[in-house]
This record gives C-alpha cells, structure tokens and sequence, in this order.
C-alpha cells in the first residue's frame, strides 16, 4: 500500500504546483503519445513486424476431422446385426449353369429351364411356349441368373399363361431367377434348394456408347418393383437384394420365402388354359 499512497502524493502535489494551463498540455501531449504507440502496434501488426497470437480454435464434437472423417448418419434403419452371417458366396456358373440357358419338356407338363438367363434369350422361351405351351403347366428353374430383362419379360409370359413354376430340392435359382419365378400363379421351393438375390449391375448399351449408370440403375430397380407388386411379391424382397452386394448373395430361409409370399400355396389353373396331356419327353 506504501508505493500506491507515495503516487497520490505526488500526483496531487504536481497539480498544486502547475496551473490549469501546465496540467491542460501534458495531457494532451499524453493522450498523443499513448495513441502514436497504438497506432504504431496496428502497423506493425498489419505488415507482420511482430507476432499476432491466433485466437484459439473452436471445438465442436459434431464437426468430422478432415484425416479421420465421422460416418456420416444414415437416414435409413441401421442393417440386422446378424446379416453379414446371412450372406452366401454367389454361385459359379460352370459346365452347363455357364451357358445359354436350355429347355426341356418332361413328364408331367414340366418345362425344365436351366441355364444361365443369356441376353435375349427370352425370344427363345416364347418361342418353346408358342411350340408346347398347352402342353406345359410348371416351368422348373435351375438358374443363376443372368438378364433382368429377359428374366422381366420370361416372368410376365409365365403369369400370361397361368404357369406354376417350381424350384427343385437341391438346385437353385440366382441373382435375376427369382424374377421369373415370382411369375408363377404358384410357386414351390423343395427341400434344400436355394432362392437368393444380390444388387443388379447396369450395363452400358451394346454398341457401346456411354450411359448414365445411375439413370439405367434406377430405371431397373423401378420396373423390378412395379414387376414384384404386379406379381402380389412383397418388395422387401427387392430390399434385399439392393443391400447385398453383386459378388454375394441374401438366401431366403424357408420361412421367409412364405411370408414374403414369393413361395404360394397351390392354385387353380382356369380350365379354358388347362394344358392337355402331351408326350412323355421332348428335347427341345
């Protein structure tokens, strides 16, 4: 307290001391020095003389790092915890699943189809269905898929002529399959037998001229939709195959198939399109 009491002493003795004049000047000239050196301190500051101290920086929570980027919040429900575990390894397509898919008549008004579903192909099964159609009542797919669509376009002729079509115990019907199968007024899955389904891949056209993949991936995935709801197939089906990957493949357990309505129970073939006895075995 002894300095800051010696202060107010001299202070008010130099007050006494000096006229109103005296004390008027020195704080003028005060008030010029203190504003020379502020000045001087924004000049210097403004041409880099001397170090300005960064203000320091905001922390948000919310705001992702540039090296180590958050993920960003989906909009849609989080996948099953358990789905990788659902997934399966696409099937190889080898020896006869590689080529052209085939069809044959058997016993029982039985168009067995397998083969892969090979671009245009579906001129061919009009064609075996323009042959044998009275003759055939369930087409049997063993397939792994191929064209959406011919596959699309196989699946509507089936519903057109009331076909069942079936998957038998131990075979299978892959990635575009279940599209034609879904066309079946009824549709039977035996014993072990696998149905799965895996995202689509847009291809460019033939000749080769560049495509907007995003506007071709769209305009399947719209017309695989309205197909499914025009076949009374529960779009989660479609679901599914958008959220596994081309490479792999979502099986539908056995109790999933019934309640996404793709397997049905029997139904009746209007008799003005019932097919009639034919031969025993036709190699097409």
């Amino acid at each position: 307290m002894q300095p800051f009491a010696t202060m107010q002493r001299r202070v008010h003795a130099f007050l006494a001391a000096n006229p109103d004049e005296a004390v008027l000047r020195w704080l003028f000239r005060s008030v010029v020095a203190v504003t020379i050196i502020v000045l001087a301190a924004d000049l210097a500051g403004m041409n880099g003389w001397i170090g300005t101290p960064e203000p320091a920086a905001e922390v948000r929570h919310d705001t992702p790092s540039l090296e180590f980027p958050e993920a960003a919040p989906s909009i849609l429900a989080p996948l099953p915890p358990d789905r990788d575990k659902r997934l399966a390894p696409r099937p190889r397509a080898d020896g006869a699943m590689a080529r052209s898919m085939t069809f044959e008549l058997v016993g029982g008004g039985r168009l067995i189809a397998s083969g892969t579903i090979t671009p245009g192909i579906f001129d061919s099964f009009a064609a075996e269905i323009g042959k044998r159609g009275d003759y055939i009542k369930t087409v049997v797919l063993h397939s792994p898929g191929g064209s959406v669509a011919d596959a699309l376009a196989m699946g509507r002729l089936i519903r057109e002529r009331n076909f069942a079509t079936e998957v038998e115990p131990g075979k299978y019907c892959a990635s575009s399959c279940p599209l034609v199968f879904a066309g079946g007024v009824e549709r039977r899955v035996g014993d072990k037998a696998i149905v799965g389904v895996h995202q689509v891949a847009a291809l460019g056209s033939a000749a080769g001229l560049p495509r907007d993949e995003m506007n071709v991936a769209q305009d399947i995935s719209a017309r695989c939709q309205r197909y499914l709801g025009d076949m009374g197939v529960s779009l989660q089906v479609w679901v599914h195959a958008m959220e596994t990957p081309h490479d792999k493949l979502f099986v539908f357990k056995p109790d999933e198939l019934k309640s996404l309505n793709l397997v049905t129970t029997a139904a009746a073939i209007p008799a003005a399109t019932a097919p009639r006895p034919g031969p025993a075995k036709v190699r097409s």
